[in-house]
């Protein structure tokens, strides 16, 4: 096997959460055990079962992109513009002169999930699809005249790898593109793909990232109807409890990671700032539905990182809230850290991000290992003897230099990354 003596350095943050707009505002609120699950306002939720959720306060895209490039925000739903959104705050905070990069060794990577519709682009082709009876709709009459009131450019606005497209137009980033569609575990793939790109050589500077928007009625609709969802509608910030006993399903929500990755010459030559060295990766698949993929995606991360589990400060968890996920990660934790460190469950405080919140969840570490302090975890109260992992309930010091970030999903695709501070 031959070794790359390429090496893969992360240079730039862009975070939109719930909890802040950047990384260090958002590092800041989870140290004092703040929370950005609340009430839905940005439209009326009265008539679902859930009304509340990780939401971004005030989120516009136009204070993030270049007044000339404005005009193509008309045709990106709301993922897709917290996508170029994540994606300038990581140029910007890299501090890269653009001008100055080889734009065919300029990569994007991003992570992206189902991106549900505005219901008034669809609203008046159903209606006349429809004739007046809302629960029948006639696929002739849609055919014919229902498409004709739609937007030409619809389907543009909502189609996954529309995150990575628009990204590489707005940047002109000319090298490798992909969009890895696997819903909560696709950033931290999207993150593997740019280490393995940049390791063999394909590229020089990556956007590597995710994004999603559930705060939708129709998405809340559709994960009402099939998800295991808290129903905290008096509590919101409660809601959220991974790993504890009293759990009672996932909080959803909305935001950006994009990180700016980067070959170690490359970033030194320019004198980048450095956050952290991307050490290993691994992913696989859990068909057993026992924990088993989550074990064998750490334990691949670890192998090519070349550490074990004396030299990792904390485990960055998944920790969704939800009975069974939460119950199968922590018994994959366990089974490949039998000492396990620290757990850290960022959905605590912000909600599940979706196809963004193996990234975002990761800044909380990155930045940690910037103040020296790593967050705890909200809501954890009551040890759930099926959950076997040491969670972190307060904020603590950082003692070492490694952290194990875990990702994974309902239909079993886990992945893992290793990375260390920069010092």
């Amino acid at each position: 096997m031959v070794v790359s003596l390429r090496r893969a350095v992360i240079t730039g943050i862009g975070a939109l959460t719930p909890l802040g707009i950047n990384g260090p505002s958002f590092h800041k609120a989870l140290i004092e055990g703040k929370s950005g699950v609340r009430g839905i306002t940005s439209f009326d939720a009265s008539g679902l079962p859930i009304r509340f959720g990780g939401c971004i306060p005030d989120f516009d895209a136009k204070n993030y992109v270049d007044k000339k490039d404005r005009k193509a925000l008309r045709v990106m739903a709301k993922t897709i513009q917290l996508a170029v959104s994540g994606a300038q705050c990581a140029i910007n905070d890299s501090k890269v002169d653009k001008e100055k990069l080889d734009r065919t060794r300029f990569g994007v990577i991003f992570g992206a999930g189902l991106i549900a519709s505005e219901l008034n682009e669809l609203a008046d082709a159903a209606v006349i699809s429809s004739s007046g009876d809302p629960i029948k709709v006639d696929l002739d009459v849609w055919g014919h005249k229902g498409l004709e009131v739609i937007q030409p450019l619809w389907m543009l606005k909502y189609l996954p790898n529309m995150l990575a497209c628009q990204v590489s137009i707005l940047h002109d980033a000319q090298g490798p593109n992909n969009s890895i569609t696997q819903s909560d575990v696709a950033s931290v793939l999207a993150l593997g793909e740019t280490y393995r790109l940049l390791c063999r050589d394909r590229g020089d500077f990556f956007l590597s990232g995710g994004a999603e928007s559930r705060i939708n009625i129709l998405s809340m609709t559709r994960h009402s109807l099939f998800e295991e969802l808290s129903s905290n509608n008096e509590h919101p910030e409660k809601a959220c409890r991974p790993f504890d006993k009293n759990r009672d399903g996932m909080v959803i929500g909305e935001g950006t990671g994009v990180l700016a990755v980067e070959e170690l010459e490359h970033a030194k030559s320019r004198g980048a700032k450095i956050y952290a060295e991307i050490l290993g990766f691994g992913a696989a698949f859990d068909q057993k539905k026992d924990g088993s993929g989550v074990a064998r995606a750490i334990q691949a991360a670890m192998n090519e990182a070349g550490i074990d589990a004396s030299d990792i400060d904390h485990v960055n968890a998944h920790g969704v809230g939800c009975k069974i996920a939460d119950r199968l990660e922590a018994q994959g934790i366990r089974s490949a850290l039998p000492k396990t460190p620290d757990v850290i469950a960022v959905k605590s405080a912000i909600g599940n991000l979706g196809a963004a919140g193996g990234l975002v969840e990761l800044v909380a570490s990155l930045e940690a290992f910037q103040t020296g302090v790593v967050p705890g975890t909200l809501n954890y109260e009551n040890i759930d003897p099926d959950c076997p992992v040491n969670v972190l309930r307060a904020s603590r010091e950082l003692k070492k230099d490694c952290v194990l970030k875990v990702s994974m999903c309902q239909t079993g695709q886990c992945g893992a990354v290793v990375i260390r501070r920069w010092i």
